[in-house]
């Protein structure tokens, strides 16, 4: 067993236990190998063991990487942009990811349902909300997370899935959790709130995207549906020098 293939089996035996522990069964928790730095091969690596949803942070070099892989792997892999998106990339991530996760701005929603091919099914997207303030962190702050939540469910090109946060590191349990579950307590009104609106179509609202190597048991326990995990399975990052 590869390098790789070992770290997914961890990862996804830690994901089984931890879902155990949450008395939930293990088909709700949906695992995303972040692959931003590492090259093509190790995604082919981990698509050989089983693996066949990928984030990147970095759209250039994510969709290099697609177009690589396509020609590289026999399997259909699906892409996740989980990085910031400026304008003048909305229409790389249109045309060539299934997910975004880090809609924080109309404008950017707007610019990814226009710029989605015809031929491609609507983009799923998330709302990155910001759900402790961190300074550092993207996303629209919790109490404007429901009106662009609302405004982006009308966009034809785009299926509204969920809600997305990289909350600030905590290094206890608990207070990973109360932020995870601050998350979750967005994504729940925003989810009463949609089903009272007939003219925002939404379903199926079922995404609860967080949750990272560091922290991804105490996301659960607050009702992660997808868990981003980069180094657990590739092991540590090494940055291009500045």
């Amino acid at each position: 067993m590869t390098t790789i293939a070992n770290n997914l089996q961890q990862v996804n035996d830690r994901i089984s236990q931890a879902c155990q522990a949450a008395g939930r069964a293990r088909e709700t928790v949906y695992l995303l190998a972040v692959s931003k730095t590492f090259g093509a091969a190790a995604v082919a690596e981990a698509a050989a063991a089983g693996q066949r949803a990928f984030g990147e942070n970095y759209i250039q070099e994510g969709v290099d990487k697609i177009l690589v892989l396509r020609e590289m792997v026999p399997y259909a892999l699906q892409w996740h942009c989980i990085g910031p998106i400026q304008s003048n990339k909305t229409r790389l991530v249109a045309e060539h990811f299934d997910w975004v996760h880090t809609v924080d701005r109309l404008k950017i929603a707007q610019r990814l349902s226009d710029q989605r091919p015809a031929h491609l099914p609507p983009m799923n997207v998330c709302i990155q909300v910001n759900v402790d303030g961190g300074d550092n962190k993207a996303g629209v702050p919790p109490e404007e997370a429901l009106e662009l939540a609302l405004a982006v469910a009308k966009l034809p090109r785009l299926q509204l899935r969920g809600v997305m946060s990289i909350p600030e590191p905590y290094p206890e349990f608990a207070a990973q959790k109360a932020v995870h579950e601050a998350a979750h307590a967005v994504l729940e009104r925003i989810r009463a709130a949609l089903a009272v609106h007939a003219d925002a179509h939404s379903a199926p609202w079922d995404t609860l995207s967080m949750g990272m190597t560091a922290d991804l048991d105490a996301a659960i326990q607050a009702g992660s549906t997808m868990v981003r995990v980069g180094t657990g399975v590739f092991g540590a990052r090494t940055y291009p020098a500045a």
